[in-house]
């Protein structure tokens, strides 16, 4: 090939791999690169995505292109690598993503699930005491249920760390293997979220020592949120306001349709991981969770605090409060005719 001819192939290339990162389809459109995971604490994402009302909502605005992750941490380096746009997430990894960029990088824009967290462990585990020495799962480091468990492990005198060590072996997996391992003996328990949680009871033989509801004021605490990146924000507000006003209109249909939601959930994580839930697993998991638009903010503050002080975030010089950004869907909320959710200090 002649070296001009190199040189321009060589470029041509350069710029297909940069136009491949950008948030904008071939058509000229915007395109929303959208992440969540196979959890029912992100049963907005599933259900918009399987019964094709999400992208059939943004359709004009912007094409929809969808990823799934199995823990937080790993969604949080693909927004700030660039590689994702939004994405349903817990509260941790937002404040593990706020902090790493300096305050710079993302956006709460809308609450999305509430509880549906629980510490359950084998049948032989009476108490605390039990757990010494015995080794325990978490979706993954840093996670949210991650920082949850290692919490309540410190408060009962049972140190943990970072590497598998201390009184308790805290380790990382997904949460299908967590299943396996529960199942096989090989971890006495693990903090998890919905459908696992009741799958490690009803096929795995475990008994709840935790419900995470019992930890918090009222009882009510945010699993699940919707973030943008902040520059995605700037750049494509007409889209953000589609994606909330189809987050609050599934996040509605979720609520009244109970049924139909959980049958598209299940389809939906039957095509994501090849395994097919139990109907009757999703309708008692279904129980322990509440689909709201309200972020919560003061539990995902709060949280915050827990991972600083288990050493797990470094929190200095960050300002916290200003991972909000709530007026996309207040103006969206007003629009329907709905109440406001707070700027300010949440509920």
């Amino acid at each position: 090939m002649p070296l001009h001819w190199a040189r321009w192939f060589s470029l041509l290339l350069l710029v297909a791999f940069v136009m491949s990162g950008c948030s904008r389809s071939s058509e000229g459109q915007a395109k929303l690169r959208l992440g969540y995971f196979p959890n029912l604490t992100h049963a907005t994402a599933l259900v918009g995505v399987e019964s094709g009302e999400l992208h059939t909502r943004l359709a004009g605005v912007a094409t929809v292109e969808t990823s799934t992750f199995n823990a937080g941490p790993a969604a949080v380096e693909a927004l700030l690598s660039g590689a994702l746009d939004a994405a349903y997430i817990g509260p941790n990894p937002i404040i593990d993503a706020h902090v790493k960029s300096a305050g710079d990088a993302i956006r709460v824009i809308a609450g999305a699930t509430a509880g549906g967290a629980f510490f359950v462990v084998a049948a032989h585990v009476k108490g605390p005491a039990d757990l010494r020495g015995k080794k325990l799962a978490s979706p993954q480091l840093g996670g949210t249920q991650d920082v949850a468990l290692r919490r309540w492990l410190a408060q009962q005198g049972l140190a943990t760390d970072a590497y598998g060590g201390g009184d308790v072996a805290v380790v990382p997996q997904e949460n299908a293997q967590t299943l396996e391992s529960f199942r096989a003996g090989q971890i006495a328990g693990a903090w998890v979220p919905e459908p696992w949680a009741t799958r490690l009871l009803l096929e795995g033989g475990g008994k709840i020592l935790v419900d995470e509801r019992a930890l918090w004021p009222d009882g009510r605490y945010v699993t699940t949120h919707l973030i943008v990146r902040k520059a995605y924000l700037e750049q494509h507000p007409d889209v953000v306001k589609a994606l909330l006003r189809a987050h609050v209109e599934l996040t509605d249909r979720i609520r009244n349709d109970a049924a139909k939601a959980q049958k598209l959930s299940i389809d939906h994580v039957e095509r994501i991981t090849g395994k097919r839930l139990d109907a009757n697993v999703v309708a008692k998991a279904w129980q322990n969770l509440e689909f709201t638009s309200d972020p919560m903010r003061g539990s995902l503050l709060r949280s915050a605090e827990h991972a600083a002080q288990l050493d797990l975030l470094k929190v200095e010089g960050v300002d916290l409060t200003n991972v909000y950004e709530l007026a996309p869907l207040n103006a969206v909320l007003r629009e329907l005719g709905r109440a406001t959710v707070a700027q300010g200090e949440g509920p």
